[in-house]
Protein backbone atom coordinates (compact mmCIF):
# COMPACT_ATOMS: atom_id res chain seq x y z
CA UNK A 1 0.00 0.00 0.00
CA UNK A 2 0.98 3.84 -0.48
CA UNK A 3 2.43 5.96 2.40
CA UNK A 4 -1.18 5.87 5.10
CA UNK A 5 -0.21 9.88 6.54
CA UNK A 6 -0.19 11.20 2.22
CA UNK A 7 -3.25 8.94 1.55
CA UNK A 8 -5.27 10.44 5.00
CA UNK A 9 -3.81 13.74 4.84
CA UNK A 10 -7.15 15.35 3.49
CA UNK A 11 -8.09 14.41 7.21
CA UNK A 12 -6.42 17.44 8.40
CA UNK A 13 -4.13 17.25 11.58
CA UNK A 14 -6.87 18.57 14.18
CA UNK A 15 -10.11 17.63 14.44
CA UNK A 16 -13.29 16.86 16.36
CA UNK A 17 -12.34 13.21 15.82
CA UNK A 18 -8.69 13.25 16.59
CA UNK A 19 -9.17 15.29 19.55
CA UNK A 20 -11.83 12.76 20.78
CA UNK A 21 -9.60 9.35 20.33
CA UNK A 22 -7.40 11.46 22.12
CA UNK A 23 -8.84 12.03 25.43
CA UNK A 24 -10.81 8.54 25.02
CA UNK A 25 -7.43 6.61 24.29
CA UNK A 26 -5.71 8.99 27.09
CA UNK A 27 -8.26 7.64 30.07
CA UNK A 28 -6.92 4.04 29.61
CA UNK A 29 -3.94 5.42 31.17
CA UNK A 30 -5.59 6.79 34.57
CA UNK A 31 -5.87 3.07 35.34
CA UNK A 32 -2.55 2.20 35.03
CA UNK A 33 -1.56 4.92 37.34
CA UNK A 34 -4.51 3.47 39.75
CA UNK A 35 -2.90 -0.25 40.07
CA UNK A 36 0.91 0.69 39.41
CA UNK A 37 2.13 1.66 42.74
CA UNK A 38 -0.94 0.21 44.87
CA UNK A 39 1.82 -1.69 47.06
CA UNK A 40 3.55 1.57 48.93
CA UNK A 41 0.03 1.44 50.78
CA UNK A 42 -0.99 -2.25 51.03
CA UNK A 43 2.70 -3.02 51.94
CA UNK A 44 3.77 -0.84 54.26
CA UNK A 45 5.33 -1.90 57.76
CA UNK A 46 3.23 0.14 60.56
CA UNK A 47 4.39 0.56 64.43
CA UNK A 48 4.38 -3.17 65.91
CA UNK A 49 6.39 -5.01 68.73
CA UNK A 50 5.36 -8.51 69.93
CA UNK A 51 2.20 -9.86 71.45
CA UNK A 52 1.82 -10.13 75.00
CA UNK A 53 -0.59 -13.04 75.16
CA UNK A 54 -3.25 -12.98 78.03
CA UNK A 55 -1.23 -14.10 81.40
CA UNK A 56 -0.73 -13.00 84.39
CA UNK A 57 1.42 -10.35 84.81
CA UNK A 58 1.47 -6.97 86.60
CA UNK A 59 1.27 -3.79 84.86
CA UNK A 60 4.23 -3.24 85.29
CA UNK A 61 5.92 -6.23 83.69
CA UNK A 62 3.44 -6.04 81.16
CA UNK A 63 4.92 -2.85 80.28
CA UNK A 64 8.33 -3.63 80.69
CA UNK A 65 8.16 -6.60 78.92
CA UNK A 66 9.06 -5.30 75.34
CA UNK A 67 12.92 -4.14 75.40
CA UNK A 68 13.46 -0.50 74.10
CA UNK A 69 16.35 0.10 71.40
CA UNK A 70 18.23 3.35 69.97
CA UNK A 71 17.27 4.27 66.48
CA UNK A 72 18.53 6.98 64.63
CA UNK A 73 19.00 8.38 67.96
CA UNK A 74 15.92 7.64 69.62
CA UNK A 75 14.48 5.01 72.13
CA UNK A 76 11.83 2.70 70.74
CA UNK A 77 10.32 -0.84 71.35
CA UNK A 78 12.02 -3.77 69.97
CA UNK A 79 10.27 -4.77 66.98
CA UNK A 80 11.22 -8.14 66.58
CA UNK A 81 12.30 -9.70 70.19
CA UNK A 82 10.80 -9.78 73.84
CA UNK A 83 11.97 -10.42 77.19
CA UNK A 84 11.34 -14.45 77.95
CA UNK A 85 7.65 -14.69 78.85
CA UNK A 86 8.35 -17.62 81.11
CA UNK A 87 11.23 -15.18 82.70
CA UNK A 88 9.41 -12.37 83.24
CA UNK A 89 6.00 -14.42 84.62
CA UNK A 90 8.13 -16.34 87.20
CA UNK A 91 9.63 -12.55 88.93
CA UNK A 92 5.92 -10.94 88.15
CA UNK A 93 4.75 -13.89 90.06
CA UNK A 94 7.55 -13.63 92.83
CA UNK A 95 6.94 -10.13 93.14
CA UNK A 96 10.06 -8.01 91.50
CA UNK A 97 9.93 -4.79 90.32
CA UNK A 98 11.27 -3.93 86.77
CA UNK A 99 14.35 -1.57 87.16
CA UNK A 100 14.23 -1.78 90.59
CA UNK A 101 15.08 -4.85 91.54
CA UNK A 102 15.78 -6.44 88.24
CA UNK A 103 18.43 -5.46 86.09
CA UNK A 104 16.25 -5.74 82.81
CA UNK A 105 19.45 -5.67 79.96
CA UNK A 106 20.44 -9.09 82.24
CA UNK A 107 17.70 -10.88 80.96
CA UNK A 108 17.41 -13.03 78.02
CA UNK A 109 15.13 -12.24 74.96
CA UNK A 110 13.24 -14.49 72.67
CA UNK A 111 11.43 -13.58 69.28
CA UNK A 112 7.78 -13.17 68.90
CA UNK A 113 6.36 -16.53 69.43
CA UNK A 114 2.93 -15.18 69.73
CA UNK A 115 2.86 -13.16 66.75
CA UNK A 116 3.23 -9.38 66.86
CA UNK A 117 1.23 -6.17 67.43
CA UNK A 118 0.08 -3.83 65.04
CA UNK A 119 -0.61 -0.26 65.08
CA UNK A 120 -3.83 1.12 63.16
CA UNK A 121 -2.91 4.44 63.21
CA UNK A 122 -2.33 4.82 59.65
CA UNK A 123 -3.95 1.44 57.81
CA UNK A 124 -6.63 -0.56 59.42
CA UNK A 125 -4.85 -3.71 57.79
CA UNK A 126 -2.64 -4.26 54.90
CA UNK A 127 -0.18 -7.77 53.66
CA UNK A 128 1.93 -7.06 56.54
CA UNK A 129 -0.97 -7.78 59.16
CA UNK A 130 -2.86 -9.79 57.29
CA UNK A 131 -4.88 -12.53 59.22
CA UNK A 132 -6.99 -14.58 56.77
CA UNK A 133 -9.24 -18.22 56.99
CA UNK A 134 -7.69 -20.67 55.43
CA UNK A 135 -10.31 -23.87 55.22
CA UNK A 136 -9.43 -27.38 55.13
CA UNK A 137 -11.52 -30.27 54.11
CA UNK A 138 -11.54 -33.51 55.93
CA UNK A 139 -12.95 -36.39 54.22
CA UNK A 140 -13.65 -39.74 56.13
CA UNK A 141 -15.18 -42.49 54.69
CA UNK A 142 -17.11 -45.23 55.68
CA UNK A 143 -18.78 -47.98 54.14
CA UNK A 144 -22.15 -46.30 53.01
CA UNK A 145 -25.18 -47.92 50.79
CA UNK A 146 -26.29 -44.38 49.30
CA UNK A 147 -23.81 -42.16 47.23
CA UNK A 148 -25.61 -39.26 48.77
CA UNK A 149 -25.60 -40.25 52.83
CA UNK A 150 -21.27 -40.67 52.27
CA UNK A 151 -20.74 -37.39 50.50
CA UNK A 152 -23.13 -35.73 53.76
CA UNK A 153 -21.84 -38.16 56.24
CA UNK A 154 -17.95 -37.90 55.52
CA UNK A 155 -17.42 -34.25 54.64
CA UNK A 156 -16.44 -31.88 57.73
CA UNK A 157 -14.76 -28.28 56.76
CA UNK A 158 -12.34 -26.99 59.48
CA UNK A 159 -11.57 -22.95 59.70
CA UNK A 160 -8.10 -21.98 60.84
CA UNK A 161 -6.57 -18.19 61.32
CA UNK A 162 -3.51 -17.92 59.01
CA UNK A 163 -1.77 -14.38 59.78
CA UNK A 164 1.14 -13.59 57.41
CA UNK A 165 3.53 -10.91 59.45
CA UNK A 166 5.44 -9.84 56.98
CA UNK A 167 7.63 -8.46 59.59
CA UNK A 168 11.07 -9.54 61.06
CA UNK A 169 12.29 -12.65 59.67
CA UNK A 170 9.52 -12.23 57.04
CA UNK A 171 10.59 -8.55 56.20
CA UNK A 172 11.78 -9.46 52.66
CA UNK A 173 8.77 -11.04 51.91
CA UNK A 174 7.21 -7.79 50.83
CA UNK A 175 10.35 -6.38 48.60
CA UNK A 176 9.81 -9.77 46.86
CA UNK A 177 6.01 -9.27 46.29
CA UNK A 178 6.86 -5.84 44.96
CA UNK A 179 9.33 -7.16 42.14
CA UNK A 180 6.52 -9.63 40.54
CA UNK A 181 4.91 -7.03 39.20
CA UNK A 182 8.04 -5.88 37.44
CA UNK A 183 8.79 -9.60 36.91
CA UNK A 184 5.21 -9.22 35.00
CA UNK A 185 5.79 -6.07 33.25
CA UNK A 186 9.23 -8.06 31.72
CA UNK A 187 6.68 -11.03 30.49
CA UNK A 188 3.71 -8.48 29.54
CA UNK A 189 6.06 -6.60 27.41
CA UNK A 190 7.78 -9.65 25.78
CA UNK A 191 4.26 -11.15 24.34
CA UNK A 192 1.68 -7.68 24.20
CA UNK A 193 3.52 -6.56 20.82
CA UNK A 194 3.34 -10.30 19.44
CA UNK A 195 -0.56 -10.28 20.36
CA UNK A 196 -1.32 -6.71 19.15
CA UNK A 197 0.04 -7.57 15.88
CA UNK A 198 -1.98 -10.60 15.35
CA UNK A 199 -5.54 -10.28 17.23
CA UNK A 200 -5.16 -6.43 16.85
CA UNK A 201 -4.53 -3.28 18.92
CA UNK A 202 -8.58 -2.59 20.00
CA UNK A 203 -8.99 -6.06 21.23
CA UNK A 204 -5.57 -6.29 23.51
CA UNK A 205 -6.49 -3.21 24.36
CA UNK A 206 -9.77 -4.31 26.43
CA UNK A 207 -8.76 -8.08 27.42
CA UNK A 208 -5.67 -6.48 29.23
CA UNK A 209 -8.09 -4.12 30.59
CA UNK A 210 -10.39 -6.97 31.47
CA UNK A 211 -7.47 -9.34 32.52
CA UNK A 212 -6.21 -6.46 34.79
CA UNK A 213 -9.46 -6.20 36.55
CA UNK A 214 -9.95 -10.04 37.27
CA UNK A 215 -6.24 -9.85 38.39
CA UNK A 216 -6.79 -7.13 41.14
CA UNK A 217 -10.10 -8.22 42.38
CA UNK A 218 -8.68 -11.93 42.38
CA UNK A 219 -5.57 -10.56 44.17
CA UNK A 220 -8.07 -8.84 46.72
CA UNK A 221 -8.98 -12.37 47.76
CA UNK A 222 -6.07 -13.55 48.67
CA UNK A 223 -5.84 -16.06 51.25
CA UNK A 224 -1.72 -16.55 51.06
CA UNK A 225 1.34 -14.45 50.41
CA UNK A 226 2.45 -16.75 47.50
CA UNK A 227 -1.35 -16.20 46.13
CA UNK A 228 -0.62 -12.30 46.49
CA UNK A 229 2.71 -12.63 44.76
CA UNK A 230 1.22 -15.23 41.57
CA UNK A 231 -1.66 -12.42 41.00
CA UNK A 232 0.31 -9.94 41.01
CA UNK A 233 2.72 -11.37 38.24
CA UNK A 234 -0.67 -10.87 36.04
CA UNK A 235 -1.72 -7.38 37.05
CA UNK A 236 2.13 -6.24 36.32
CA UNK A 237 1.65 -8.54 32.38
CA UNK A 238 -1.57 -6.94 32.11
CA UNK A 239 -0.46 -3.82 32.67
CA UNK A 240 2.02 -3.03 30.75
CA UNK A 241 0.53 -4.94 28.15
CA UNK A 242 -2.32 -2.24 28.34
CA UNK A 243 0.02 0.65 28.79
CA UNK A 244 1.86 -0.09 25.68
CA UNK A 245 -1.19 -1.30 23.29
CA UNK A 246 -3.01 1.87 23.92
CA UNK A 247 0.42 3.18 22.97
CA UNK A 248 1.01 2.12 20.31
CA UNK A 249 -2.85 2.75 18.56
CA UNK A 250 -3.09 6.26 19.56
CA UNK A 251 0.81 6.81 17.20
CA UNK A 252 -1.59 4.61 14.37
CA UNK A 253 -5.33 6.40 14.82
CA UNK A 254 -3.59 10.06 15.25
CA UNK A 255 -2.50 12.29 12.94
CA UNK A 256 1.29 13.64 12.92
CA UNK A 257 0.60 16.79 15.04
CA UNK A 258 -1.93 14.65 17.42
CA UNK A 259 0.75 11.80 17.50
CA UNK A 260 3.20 13.91 18.72
CA UNK A 261 1.12 15.32 21.56
CA UNK A 262 -0.44 11.81 22.89
CA UNK A 263 3.28 10.32 23.26
CA UNK A 264 4.75 12.97 24.18
CA UNK A 265 2.58 15.04 26.96
CA UNK A 266 -0.59 12.77 26.87
CA UNK A 267 0.04 9.55 28.16
CA UNK A 268 2.40 10.50 30.74
CA UNK A 269 0.18 13.62 32.30
CA UNK A 270 -2.57 11.02 32.07
CA UNK A 271 -1.09 8.41 34.41
CA UNK A 272 0.29 11.13 36.56
CA UNK A 273 -3.58 11.58 37.16
CA UNK A 274 -3.99 7.87 37.99
CA UNK A 275 -1.24 8.00 40.20
CA UNK A 276 -2.16 11.36 41.76
CA UNK A 277 -5.38 9.68 42.58
CA UNK A 278 -4.30 6.46 43.98
CA UNK A 279 -3.33 8.10 47.55
CA UNK A 280 -6.77 10.00 47.96
CA UNK A 281 -8.55 6.62 47.37
CA UNK A 282 -5.62 5.09 49.82
CA UNK A 283 -6.68 7.55 52.33
CA UNK A 284 -9.99 6.79 52.20
CA UNK A 285 -10.13 3.00 52.28
CA UNK A 286 -7.36 2.15 55.04
CA UNK A 287 -8.58 -1.84 54.74
CA UNK A 288 -6.68 -3.45 52.01
CA UNK A 289 -8.81 -6.01 49.82
CA UNK A 290 -11.60 -3.48 50.11
CA UNK A 291 -8.89 -1.01 48.23
CA UNK A 292 -8.01 -3.35 45.69
CA UNK A 293 -11.32 -4.83 44.92
CA UNK A 294 -12.55 -0.49 44.49
CA UNK A 295 -9.43 -0.17 42.18
CA UNK A 296 -10.16 -3.19 40.19
CA UNK A 297 -13.73 -2.13 39.79
CA UNK A 298 -12.72 1.28 37.73
CA UNK A 299 -12.29 -0.97 35.25
CA UNK A 300 -15.78 -1.35 34.63
CA UNK A 301 -16.08 2.96 33.19
CA UNK A 302 -13.87 1.80 30.33
CA UNK A 303 -16.78 -0.26 28.70
CA UNK A 304 -18.69 2.21 26.70
CA UNK A 305 -15.82 2.53 25.20
CA UNK A 306 -15.05 -0.48 22.94
CA UNK A 307 -17.43 1.74 20.36
CA UNK A 308 -15.77 4.67 20.75
CA UNK A 309 -12.11 3.38 20.14
CA UNK A 310 -11.54 2.43 16.32
CA UNK A 311 -9.50 -0.22 15.59
CA UNK A 312 -5.95 0.80 13.87
CA UNK A 313 -6.23 1.31 10.20
CA UNK A 314 -2.61 0.78 9.33
CA UNK A 315 -3.23 -2.72 11.04
CA UNK A 316 -6.20 -3.38 9.22
CA UNK A 317 -4.19 -2.95 6.09
CA UNK A 318 -1.64 -4.99 7.05
CA UNK A 319 -3.84 -7.65 7.69
CA UNK A 320 -5.59 -7.05 4.26
CA UNK A 321 -8.74 -5.66 5.37
CA UNK A 322 -8.77 -2.29 3.44
CA UNK A 323 -12.63 -1.89 3.23
CA UNK A 324 -12.80 -1.90 6.86
CA UNK A 325 -9.84 0.98 7.17
CA UNK A 326 -11.20 2.70 4.88
CA UNK A 327 -14.96 2.56 6.56
CA UNK A 328 -12.66 4.18 9.67
CA UNK A 329 -10.96 6.93 7.24
CA UNK A 330 -14.48 8.02 6.12
CA UNK A 331 -15.96 7.94 9.72
CA UNK A 332 -13.02 10.28 10.84
CA UNK A 333 -13.55 12.56 7.72
CA UNK A 334 -17.55 12.77 8.01
CA UNK A 335 -16.60 13.88 11.71
CA UNK A 336 -14.11 16.19 10.98
CA UNK A 337 -16.33 17.43 7.95
CA UNK A 338 -14.60 17.33 5.05
CA UNK A 339 -14.93 15.01 2.19
CA UNK A 340 -13.19 11.92 1.57
CA UNK A 341 -12.43 10.97 -2.15
CA UNK A 342 -13.71 8.27 -3.63
CA UNK A 343 -10.54 5.77 -2.90
CA UNK A 344 -8.71 6.34 -0.32
CA UNK A 345 -6.13 3.81 -0.44
CA UNK A 346 -4.41 3.59 -3.68
CA UNK A 347 -2.23 0.01 -4.77
CA UNK A 348 1.60 1.03 -5.32
CA UNK A 349 4.60 -0.69 -6.28
CA UNK A 350 5.29 -3.75 -3.67
CA UNK A 351 7.76 -3.32 -1.40
CA UNK A 352 11.30 -5.18 -1.65
CA UNK A 353 11.30 -7.75 1.14
CA UNK A 354 14.88 -6.35 3.91
CA UNK A 355 16.34 -8.44 5.58
CA UNK A 356 15.90 -9.14 9.41
CA UNK A 357 18.29 -7.75 11.93
CA UNK A 358 18.64 -9.52 15.44
CA UNK A 359 20.48 -9.34 18.40
CA UNK A 360 23.22 -10.74 16.91
CA UNK A 361 23.76 -8.10 14.52
CA UNK A 362 24.60 -6.02 17.57
CA UNK A 363 27.61 -8.25 18.74
CA UNK A 364 29.05 -8.15 15.29
CA UNK A 365 30.33 -4.75 15.55
CA UNK A 366 32.70 -3.52 18.41
CA UNK A 367 31.33 -0.03 18.46
CA UNK A 368 27.77 -1.24 18.55
CA UNK A 369 28.58 -3.36 21.69
CA UNK A 370 30.03 -0.39 23.33
CA UNK A 371 27.04 1.98 22.42
CA UNK A 372 24.24 -1.26 23.61
CA UNK A 373 26.33 -1.23 27.01
CA UNK A 374 26.12 1.71 28.03
CA UNK A 375 22.84 2.29 26.93
CA UNK A 376 21.95 -0.90 28.99
CA UNK A 377 23.59 0.98 31.95
CA UNK A 378 22.03 4.27 31.22
CA UNK A 379 18.26 2.43 31.56
CA UNK A 380 19.02 0.44 34.54
CA UNK A 381 20.38 2.70 36.52
CA UNK A 382 17.33 5.43 36.31
CA UNK A 383 14.91 2.41 36.64
CA UNK A 384 16.40 2.04 39.87
CA UNK A 385 16.36 5.26 40.94
CA UNK A 386 13.00 6.36 39.48
CA UNK A 387 11.07 3.13 40.83
CA UNK A 388 13.08 3.03 44.30
CA UNK A 389 12.00 6.61 45.02
CA UNK A 390 8.01 6.10 44.21
CA UNK A 391 8.36 3.02 46.18
CA UNK A 392 10.00 4.53 48.60
CA UNK A 393 7.14 7.40 49.71
CA UNK A 394 5.10 5.05 52.49
CA UNK A 395 8.77 5.29 54.45
CA UNK A 396 9.62 8.91 54.31
CA UNK A 397 8.78 11.11 57.67
CA UNK A 398 5.11 12.70 57.23
CA UNK A 399 1.86 11.48 55.58
CA UNK A 400 2.81 8.68 53.44
CA UNK A 401 -0.50 9.72 51.64
CA UNK A 402 0.65 13.29 51.23
CA UNK A 403 4.36 11.99 50.58
CA UNK A 404 2.84 9.65 47.70
CA UNK A 405 0.13 12.49 45.98
CA UNK A 406 3.72 15.04 46.03
CA UNK A 407 6.04 12.36 44.05
CA UNK A 408 3.44 11.93 41.74
CA UNK A 409 3.14 15.77 41.46
CA UNK A 410 6.33 16.51 40.51
CA UNK A 411 6.59 14.38 37.24
CA UNK A 412 3.80 16.84 35.45
CA UNK A 413 6.64 19.08 35.53
CA UNK A 414 9.09 17.34 34.39
CA UNK A 415 7.06 15.38 31.55
CA UNK A 416 6.33 18.98 30.22
CA UNK A 417 9.82 20.52 30.76
CA UNK A 418 11.48 17.59 29.15
CA UNK A 419 9.39 18.12 26.33
CA UNK A 420 10.09 21.94 25.55
CA UNK A 421 13.73 20.84 26.48
CA UNK A 422 14.01 18.07 24.12
CA UNK A 423 13.28 20.29 21.10
CA UNK A 424 16.17 23.00 21.98
CA UNK A 425 19.10 21.23 23.83
CA UNK A 426 21.75 18.53 23.30
CA UNK A 427 20.11 15.32 24.41
CA UNK A 428 23.75 13.88 25.80
CA UNK A 429 24.65 17.16 28.41
CA UNK A 430 20.59 17.15 28.72
CA UNK A 431 20.79 13.44 30.05
CA UNK A 432 23.73 14.19 31.77
CA UNK A 433 22.79 17.02 33.71
CA UNK A 434 19.55 15.53 35.17
CA UNK A 435 21.66 12.43 35.89
CA UNK A 436 24.00 14.52 38.26
CA UNK A 437 20.62 16.44 39.90
CA UNK A 438 18.71 13.06 40.58
CA UNK A 439 21.98 11.77 41.86
CA UNK A 440 23.56 14.70 43.62
CA UNK A 441 20.68 15.34 45.92
CA UNK A 442 20.21 11.68 46.87
CA UNK A 443 23.88 11.77 48.16
CA UNK A 444 22.88 15.16 50.26
CA UNK A 445 20.28 13.39 52.24
CA UNK A 446 22.70 11.84 54.46
CA UNK A 447 23.85 14.73 55.44
CA UNK A 448 20.83 16.64 56.28
CA UNK A 449 20.10 15.85 59.74
CA UNK A 450 17.15 14.14 61.42
CA UNK A 451 15.73 17.94 62.71
CA UNK A 452 14.94 18.91 59.24
CA UNK A 453 12.97 16.26 57.73
CA UNK A 454 11.19 18.30 55.63
CA UNK A 455 15.02 19.51 53.72
CA UNK A 456 15.20 15.90 53.55
CA UNK A 457 11.52 15.86 51.87
CA UNK A 458 12.25 18.34 49.79
CA UNK A 459 15.37 16.80 48.38
CA UNK A 460 14.00 13.38 47.66
CA UNK A 461 11.53 15.31 45.53
CA UNK A 462 14.05 17.39 43.51
CA UNK A 463 15.53 13.56 42.78
CA UNK A 464 12.26 12.43 41.88
CA UNK A 465 12.06 15.51 39.07
CA UNK A 466 15.45 14.51 37.77
CA UNK A 467 14.90 10.83 37.54
CA UNK A 468 11.64 11.68 35.81
CA UNK A 469 12.99 13.57 33.43
CA UNK A 470 16.13 11.33 32.61
CA UNK A 471 13.06 8.60 32.26
CA UNK A 472 11.60 10.49 29.39
CA UNK A 473 15.07 11.72 27.76
CA UNK A 474 16.63 8.73 27.60
CA UNK A 475 13.78 7.13 25.31
CA UNK A 476 14.52 9.74 22.82
CA UNK A 477 17.41 9.66 22.81
CA UNK A 478 18.75 5.84 22.47
CA UNK A 479 15.52 5.90 19.93
CA UNK A 480 17.99 8.48 17.93
CA UNK A 481 21.39 6.76 18.16
CA UNK A 482 19.99 2.96 16.86
CA UNK A 483 20.01 2.92 12.79
CA UNK A 484 16.26 2.01 11.11
CA UNK A 485 17.36 -1.61 10.76
CA UNK A 486 18.31 -2.00 14.71
CA UNK A 487 16.25 0.42 16.16
CA UNK A 488 13.22 -1.82 17.57
CA UNK A 489 16.14 -4.45 18.47
CA UNK A 490 17.83 -2.19 20.54
CA UNK A 491 15.16 -0.61 22.31
CA UNK A 492 14.18 -4.08 22.90
CA UNK A 493 17.29 -4.93 25.06
CA UNK A 494 17.27 -1.44 27.29
CA UNK A 495 13.30 -2.39 27.86
CA UNK A 496 14.42 -5.45 28.97
CA UNK A 497 17.73 -3.98 30.83
CA UNK A 498 14.92 -1.42 32.48
CA UNK A 499 12.89 -4.18 33.57
CA UNK A 500 15.71 -5.63 35.48
CA UNK A 501 16.70 -2.38 37.18
CA UNK A 502 12.75 -1.86 38.56
CA UNK A 503 13.18 -5.70 39.32
CA UNK A 504 16.11 -4.37 41.77
CA UNK A 505 14.33 -1.30 43.16
CA UNK A 506 12.24 -2.78 45.82
CA UNK A 507 15.65 -4.76 46.87
CA UNK A 508 17.27 -1.37 46.97
CA UNK A 509 15.07 0.15 49.04
CA UNK A 510 14.85 -2.78 51.39
CA UNK A 511 18.76 -1.82 52.91
CA UNK A 512 17.07 1.23 54.30
CA UNK A 513 16.07 -1.62 57.46
CA UNK A 514 19.69 -1.73 58.22
CA UNK A 515 20.65 1.79 57.52
CA UNK A 516 18.06 4.27 56.06
CA UNK A 517 20.59 6.03 54.18
CA UNK A 518 21.80 3.07 52.36
CA UNK A 519 19.23 3.15 49.60
CA UNK A 520 20.03 6.69 48.53
CA UNK A 521 23.96 6.40 48.83
CA UNK A 522 23.39 3.39 46.20
CA UNK A 523 20.96 5.10 44.21
CA UNK A 524 23.16 8.21 43.94
CA UNK A 525 26.54 6.60 43.46
CA UNK A 526 25.02 4.52 40.62
CA UNK A 527 23.13 7.57 38.84
CA UNK A 528 26.58 9.30 38.72
CA UNK A 529 28.56 6.97 37.72
CA UNK A 530 25.58 6.58 34.51
CA UNK A 531 26.04 10.48 33.70
CA UNK A 532 29.89 9.65 33.55
CA UNK A 533 29.07 6.46 31.25
CA UNK A 534 26.68 8.94 29.09
CA UNK A 535 29.12 11.19 27.79
CA UNK A 536 30.64 8.80 25.79
CA UNK A 537 27.70 8.32 23.80
CA UNK A 538 27.27 9.88 20.49
CA UNK A 539 25.50 13.57 20.63
CA UNK A 540 22.42 12.72 18.07
CA UNK A 541 20.68 16.63 18.22
CA UNK A 542 19.97 18.12 15.21
CA UNK A 543 21.77 14.82 13.07
CA UNK A 544 20.04 12.74 10.83
CA UNK A 545 18.82 9.64 12.09
CA UNK A 546 20.92 6.89 10.60
CA UNK A 547 19.43 4.14 8.63
CA UNK A 548 21.54 1.83 8.41
CA UNK A 549 24.76 -0.13 10.44
CA UNK A 550 27.04 2.26 8.58
CA UNK A 551 25.81 5.45 9.08
CA UNK A 552 25.46 4.97 13.32
CA UNK A 553 27.70 7.28 14.56
CA UNK A 554 30.69 5.94 16.40
CA UNK A 555 30.64 6.32 20.15
CA UNK A 556 33.67 8.61 22.40
CA UNK A 557 36.49 7.62 23.66
CA UNK A 558 38.39 3.64 24.28
CA UNK A 559 35.57 2.23 23.00
CA UNK A 560 36.02 3.41 19.13
CA UNK A 561 37.35 1.44 16.76
CA UNK A 562 39.29 2.74 13.63
CA UNK A 563 37.64 5.44 11.79
CA UNK A 564 35.00 4.25 9.40
CA UNK A 565 34.70 6.36 6.06
CA UNK A 566 31.78 8.43 5.76
CA UNK A 567 29.06 6.71 4.09
CA UNK A 568 27.62 7.65 0.69
CA UNK A 569 24.21 7.35 -0.50
CA UNK A 570 23.56 4.70 -2.87
CA UNK A 571 21.70 6.12 -6.41
CA UNK A 572 18.01 6.19 -6.59
CA UNK A 573 17.88 5.57 -2.77
CA UNK A 574 16.18 8.84 -2.07
CA UNK A 575 15.72 10.90 1.27
CA UNK A 576 17.70 8.92 3.93
CA UNK A 577 15.31 9.34 6.75
CA UNK A 578 12.27 7.65 5.07
CA UNK A 579 10.41 6.39 8.25
CA UNK A 580 10.59 8.94 11.26
CA UNK A 581 11.76 12.13 9.47
CA UNK A 582 15.01 13.65 9.03
CA UNK A 583 15.95 15.36 12.03
CA UNK A 584 16.37 14.25 15.63
CA UNK A 585 12.87 15.18 16.85
CA UNK A 586 11.37 11.29 17.35
CA UNK A 587 8.43 11.57 19.70
CA UNK A 588 6.61 8.64 19.46
CA UNK A 589 8.50 5.80 20.76
CA UNK A 590 6.61 3.48 23.04
CA UNK A 591 8.04 3.33 26.61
Amino acid sequence: MGDYDEDTAFLGQTGPYFWAKFFLLNTVFISTGFNGLYMVFIGAAPKHHCLVPDVNLTEEWRNAIIPVTLVNGEEVQSQCSRYRLDVVGNLSAEGYVPGRDVNLTSLQQEGCLNGWNYSKEIYQSNIVTEVSVRVHVCLYCEQKVYFFSLLFETCYIFLSPSQWDLVCDNQWKVPFASSTLFVGYLFGSLISGQLSDRFGRKKVIFISLAAQCVSVLLQSFSQSWRTFCIMFLFVGASQISLYISAFVLGTEVLSKTMRVIFTSLGAFLFYCIGYMTLPWIAYGIREWRTLLAVLSMTAVVYIPLWWFIPESPRWLITQGRVEEAEAIVREAARKNKVEAPAVIFKESEAMPLLRTYTMLDILKSRNIRCITLMCLILWMAINIGYFGLSLNTSNLSGNPFMNCFLSATTEVPAYVVSTWLLRKCPRRALLSSFLVIGGGVLLLIQFIPDTLQHVALALEMTGKFGFTMAFSIVYIYTAEIYPTVLRNVGIGMCSSAARIGSITAPYVIYLGTYNKILPYILMGSLTLASSVVNFFLPETFNRDLPETMDQMQECQGLCNGPKKKKYVENEGSGNRSTQLGTKSNLQTLTP
